[in-house]
């Protein structure tokens, strides 16, 4: 059975809508000014954690706990976090084809846990990798390891990643010997060895995969 790992945030989500619902309903929950608001987004622009909240409870002086704020931005996004029908669409194509499917993703463990619960992707996919839960991140090849490991295959069989992070999932991809899709968006590192494939969509990266098993 052929692997196919996929990133999370930007890939199979779309994490930035979901972050800007989440902050404005926080902060209108919280009664907090516009500037805590732009602190927020710019602070967990790329990822979030209880650190960051810490951070802003202690430059704020904000009554409600650190922990409590996290809990409820974690389930804050997951409300607001979606996958478009097409995507899941396709990821149960690939299960249907004998693909095995791994998400291999930075982040916290919960909050990443919640996303994939509350869109449906926790159900297609047969195993996953969250970087908070063993404190490595991408582009380390041993979260590539462990996501096909709890996939119950193995990164020796080869497989591919796709994700729109260059260095994390690409240049991470090719150290980890997978074969990699990347969704067009960021900046390319000039540095970086070019990506077998470039889609601007996770449903064409998708297709390409099918059109492997044909």
């Amino acid at each position: 059975m052929p692997l196919a790992l996929f990133d999370l945030d930007g890939t199979l989500v779309d994490r930035q809508s979901a972050l800007d619902d989440a902050v404005s309903t926080l902060c209108c929950a919280h009664a907090l000014p516009p500037d805590v608001e732009q602190w927020l987004r710019t602070e967990l622009v790329d990822r979030a954690t209880v650190g960051d909240f810490a951070r802003l409870r202690e430059a704020f002086g904000l009554e409600a706990s650190a922990a409590d704020l996290w809990q409820e931005y974690v389930g804050l996004m997951a409300c607001a976090v979606t996958c478009r029908p097409e995507v899941l669409e396709g990821l149960a194509r690939l299960r249907a084809a004998a693909w095995t499917i791994g998400v291999v993703t930075n982040g916290a463990g919960d909050i990443q846990r919640a996303k994939l619960a509350a869109t449906g992707l926790a159900a297609l996919a047969d195993g996953v990798a969250v970087s908070g839960d063993f404190e490595i991140r991408k582009p380390d090849r041993r979260l590539f390891e462990l996501g096909a490991t709890r996939c119950g295959v193995s990164l020796a069989d080869g497989g591919w990643m796709v994700g729109d992070n260059p260095a994390g999932d690409i240049g991470g991809g090719h150290q980890a010997g997978l074969r990699t899709i990347w969704l067009r968006g960021r900046p390319w590192p000039d540095e970086l060895p070019a990506a077998h494939h470039v889609v601007d969509d996770v449903t064409d990266a998708i297709t390409i995969l099918l059109n492997e098993t044909e």
